[in-house]
Order: structure tokens, then C-alpha cells, then sequence
């Protein structure tokens, strides 16, 4: 079944809850390379955009919140699989198969592998190899 992928024309950062424009208004367009169809035009972000981002969501959350929020990325992930897949595939040009089983599952398992990272996080470090 291919989902009905309704993608905007632009896309912006999503910062503190909302939709906004880039810092310097900076885009770069995605096209489909089976068609050479625009998906989208899309944010490119600046270090001032990024910094926004972390003080004003990042910077105020404890450890547990934070891996809070990474799992519930991973579950809106899992939530719309067929949906991103399809996206992907539009956007890389890989088999449906490949999105769906692959890519988009194991984007969702690297935020609850780094949400269970922090959590574990204890403030040591481990010299691994003496060269």
C-alpha cells in the first residue's frame, strides 16, 4: 500500500514548538531522482539556528527528560513508518522495501539507542586501547 504523502512545498526548523523560517533564509531543494520532480524546498540550518534550538528546548531539560523525549521521537517514527518510507523512497530513490524495513525502523531505534545512552551516562571514561 503506497500512503498518500502530502508534502509542503517549503519546510522550515521546528524550534520551540513551531514552524520557523531559517536565520540567514537559506534553502536547498529535494528532488526525486526517478522523475527529477521538487519534493520540497528546505532549511538549511546556521550554527545560530542550532544554538536557538538547543536554548530553547535542550538547554532546560534534565537527563530524563531528554530521553523522554527521544523515545517519544522513536515512537512518532514507528507511528508514521509507511508514510516516511514513502517519503524516503521519493527522496533517495531505494526500493520501498528498503525504507520501510531498514532505514526508517533503524532511524527510530538510533533515538532510543541515545536515549538509553544518556540515561546511562555515569560521568566516566574508559581508555579502551593504550596506543
Amino acid at each position: 500500500m503506497i500512503p498518500d504523502a502530502k508534502l509542503k512545498s517549503e519546510y522550515g526548523l521546528f524550534i520551540n514548538g513551531s514552524w520557523q523560517p531559517v536565520a540567514d533564509g537559506k534553502t536547498f531543494d529535494a528532488f526525486c531522482p526517478a522523475t527529477g520532480n521538487k519534493l520540497a524546498s528546505c532549511a538549511e540550518a546556521t550554527p545560530a539556528d542550532v544554538d536557538a534550538a538547543v536554548n530553547a528546548t535542550w538547554k532546560k531539560t534534565t537527563v530524563k527528560e531528554r530521553a523522554a523525549l527521544l523515545n517519544k521521537i522513536a515512537d512518532i517514527i514507528d507511528a508514521h513508518t509507511d508514510e516516511l518510507a514513502f517519503i524516503e523512497t521519493l527522496d533517495n530513490g531505494k526500493p520501498i522495501r528498503e525504507t520501510k524495513n531498514v532505514d526508517i525502523p533503524l532511524g527510530a531505534a538510533h533515538f532510543r539507542y541515545f536515549a538509553g545512552c544518556i540515561l546511562a551516562e555515569e560521568g566516566s571514561a574508559t581508555i579502551l586501547d593504550n596506543t
